[in-house]
């Protein structure tokens, strides 16, 4: 029997559901809830902006590694070592810097927080919460967000890739002859990176601060002596060198902002980990450390290039003096591997916000702190981007190839990201006009020019991140469709909950000892395993409680909060309803559910370790002629057959579980 017939435990729903703000409001149980009390943001401002230092900014710290050797390297030396093409690409930075990162992210964008928590799935989530589930809007929104979060999925691919391989090739200029080492090393390093996933960054985290601190100093430290060597460099601080630039030579700029726009990789981060730390502590590690670290060094890089043009080789590394460049090789090398930590730990997150709005099938979660209910652990994705980090690598053995299929990767996601915002400051917010044109005019425009000079290096490796999304976007549009369709002939299986609870009245069927825990999605209809088990033993147990978990728009809620209990029937049958709310960054977990709605209602009276849990489990196939036309039903049964375990998924002791259920062929 193949996978999609044994168990489609992703398609049989599960105890979840999604809570719609499209509902009346005596059926919404909350709006906005505050984040757990133990929540990081009320921490002192200094640990949290050096734990931001180290999570936060590892990617665009690490983009001076590569971003202007791209430049000047991209379509053959087009960008030419010159005064006036110096000048020019280094306003460029400067500016794009400015204006996406510190204008857009850090003063706009982290002002639309979902309760706390920023991302591009927690802005759909947001949108959707305020619009409504119905609307023509939040439709468009979430389709927007599916994009972007594919987008982001090859980002996290091709990051840890880049990033290590351009710390290593730093070698080449101690000795041009180490040219050999680089990918070694580069798998060596990545190798044991994904390796170590599964322990998470709870340990190794508080060591991510001083190493990025130490990074940021000596991007500062390398700068500074070009400068003063050259302090011309300096004039391109005004954007006319940009504008001159793309006047004079507009093919030329064309192609430089294709690369340019890998200066501000990582800029999605600042928004994606604010739930983790805040924004001011975001926003203090940006202006005082990152940024002027940053405009440090590529002022410096620019001012190298104009006194020596050989440097274009491998600007970053040439700042060194030759004594230095093998510590600054080590040291880059731990840079980016914090940087590539980050993306990944920002896949997982990413995954179960995606599961969560039912764009993917049910994963394995694993928490890897107590304190931190952000550091997750998704074992199937983790190996995922690992085997697409090493196809990569083989494919194109080189960073300067890899960051042509980076720049539409950062481009779409930033672009994706700035239409949402819009959306929700015009449809929500209600910001005025002029302000949305302002906005446009600074930020979208420039995003858009970013995103057509990389759509240039389409057939140069640009390719690669457009098929990630494009398979991504597949999976989730099938998933979300076919999760539908199933969910509908699930229900007309299980029947109405209230006409069942009825029969067991009527009927007064046997009662045999015990607690019995049933999840299920909702109050409405009756679990497949309660359902089953009447039908075939003819009995039930003395207390039957049905857990339904609710995945609510915001990201956490109060474990106080979270479950609410209702008597079925006439108050004599002794089955009860259990709702546990949660926000899209907390646990599912059934026994803590069980728990917490202790004593809530009379049947909940009870041991909580002494129940016994049945899981409805609803194997699928296919039926009918097996052709090219049903690949969707194909792939839905595939997706169906490797969703996470429910067992595992709800926390349920698998001593104490029973799997029973029904058959659908579809």
């Amino acid at each position: 029997m193949t996978a999609p017939e044994q168990a489609a435990s992703g398609a049989e729903g599960g105890a979840q559901r999604e809570i719609s703000a499209s509902e009346p409001r005596a059926q919404r149980l909350t709006t906005v809830i505050p984040p757990e009390p133990a929540d990081v943001r009320h921490g002192p401002l200094a640990p949290l902006a050096l734990a931001a230092l180290g999570v936060v900014f590892g990617d665009i710290g690490t983009s001076p590694l590569y971003s202007l050797q791209t430049v000047f390297s991209a379509n053959h030396n087009a960008v030419a070592p010159t005064r006036e093409d110096v000048l020019g690409v280094i306003s460029m930075v400067l500016w794009a810097v400015t204006l996406v990162v510190s204008f857009k992210y850090v003063f706009l964008v982290m002002r639309a927080d979902n309760d706390g928590e920023g991302g591009i799935l927690a802005l759909v989530a947001l949108l959707r919460h305020k619009l409504g589930d119905g609307s023509r809007l939040a439709g468009v929104a979430l389709m927007i967000g599916m994009v972007g979060a594919a987008l982001f999925y090859g980002d996290s691919v091709i990051t840890p890739a880049v990033s290590v391989m351009s710390a290593f090739e730093g070698l080449t200029v101690v000795d041009p002859h180490m040219e050999e080492l680089v990918l070694p090393l580069s798998l060596v390093v990545l190798t044991m990176l994904f390796a170590v996933q599964r322990f998470g960054t709870a340990t190794v985290g508080r060591f991510f601060g001083p190493v990025m601190v130490s990074w940021f100093g000596v991007l500062a430290a390398l700068g500074i002596p070009q400068i003063a060597a050259n302090p011309e460099i300096l004039t391109a601080v005004s954007p006319h060198y940009a504008l001159a630039f793309a006047l004079r030579r507009p093919m030329v700029a064309f192609i430089a902002m294709g690369a340019v726009v890998l200066t501000i990789t990582g800029a999605e981060a600042l928004y994606a980990d604010m739930g983790h730390f805040g924004p001011r502590p975001i926003r203090v590690s940006w202006f005082m450390v990152v940024f002027p670290a940053l405009a440090i060094n590529y002022l410096g890089q620019g001012a190298m290039i104009l006194r020596d043009p050989a440097t274009i080789a491998n600007p970053f590394f040439h700042l060194a003096p030759s004594w230095a460049t093998l510590p600054l090789v080590i040291l880059a090398a731990a840079a980016t591997v914090i940087a590539s930590q980050a993306v990944i730990s920002g896949a997982f997150s990413v995954s179960r916000q995606a599961t969560r709005l039912g764009l993917l099938p049910r994963l394995n979660v694993k928490h890897t702190s107590k304190q931190e209910g952000g550091q997750i652990y998704v074992g199937s994705i983790n190996w995922i981007l690992f085997v697409g980090v090493l196809l990569l690598i083989g494919i194109f053995q080189s960073s300067a190839a890899l960051a042509s299929a980076y720049g539409l990767a950062v481009t779409g996601t930033l672009l994706l990201t700035t239409l949402l915002f819009l959306l929700l400051a015009q449809a929500v917010w209600h910001v005025k006009p002029w302000k949305l044109v302002v906005a446009i005019v600074l930020v979208l425009s420039v995003e858009v020019v970013f995103f057509a000079a990389n759509l240039a290096k389409l057939l140069h490796g640009g390719w690669l991140p457009l098929v990630i999304a494009g398979l991504v976007v597949t999976v989730m549009m099938v998933w979300r469709d076919g999760y539908a369709k199933v969910q509908a002939s699930r229900a007309a299986m299980e029947g109405s909950l209230d006409d069942f609870v009825e029969y067991v009245h009527q009927n007064r069927l046997p009662r045999v000892p015990g607690v019995a825990v049933f999840p299920h999605p909702d109050r409405l209809t009756t679990p497949l395993a309660l359902r089953d088990n009447v039908e075939f033993n003819h009995v039930m147990h003395e207390r039957v409680v049905i857990v339904s978990i609710v995945n609510e728009n915001v990201p956490h809620i109060h474990h106080v909060d979270r479950a609410t209990a209702q008597e079925l029937g006439y108050g004599q049958d002794g089955i009860v309803h259990v709702q546990y709310r949660v926000g899209f960054n907390d646990s599912q977990d059934v026994p803590r559910a069980v728990y917490w709605s202790h004593g809530k209602a009379p049947e909940l009276d009870f041991n909580p370790d002494e129940a016994r849990y049945f899981v409805s489990v609803l194997r699928l196939s296919h039926k009918g002629t097996r052709t090219l036309r049903t690949w969707r039903k194909q792939l839905f049964l595939w997706l169906a057959g490797n969703a996470a375990n429910q067992t595992a998924v709800f926390h349920l002791p698998p001593e104490r579980t029973v799997v029973m259920g029904g058959h659908l062929e579809i």
